[in-house]
């Protein structure tokens, strides 16, 4: 099974330009806890309410900051054809619960959360990967 049969597609985005309390208040809305950001569908970056604490609270950043300041600028992310298994194992890698998925041009089409895999898989796949995002920091 394809990432582009399970992603969730209606991604709400942020600018760079976005104020971090505009994009927190967007979380609160949606009730998510990261929203890409996106210069136009190009993918900048990604900022979670994680980033919102520790890059912007805990440094005492204005909140009218642009969210460019706390967002997290590598992100990984998948392709909309990959492999379901693929994504479970990249998750796992990386350790993190969300990927956000792009087409073979890097426009951002989608996220794939753990979630999204855990309603499709029908074997070891999502308890393995769940099992190995919550392992203790490996780089550390």
């Amino acid at each position: 099974m394809r990432i582009s049969e399970i992603m969730s597609r209606d991604v709400k985005v942020a600018r760079p330009q976005d104020t971090i309390q505009d994009v927190a208040r967007r979380m609160v809305e949606i009730d998510a806890g990261a929203i890409p950001v996106c210069d136009g569908d190009r993918l900048q970056g990604m900022v979670t309410d994680r980033d919102i604490v520790v890059r912007a609270v805990s440094e005492g950043r204005s909140f009218q900051s642009p969210v460019s300041e706390v967002m997290t600028p590598d992100v990984e992310c998948c392709y909309e054809d990959d492999d379901i298994g693929e994504a479970a194992d990249r998750m796992a890698e990386l350790q993190v619960r969300r990927l956000a998925v792009v087409d073979r041009d890097k426009r951002l089409v989608g996220i794939v959360a753990l979630g999204d895999i855990a309603r499709q898989a029908k074997d070891k796949t999502t308890g393995q990967t769940l099992e190995e995002i919550s392992e203790p920091n490996r780089s550390v």
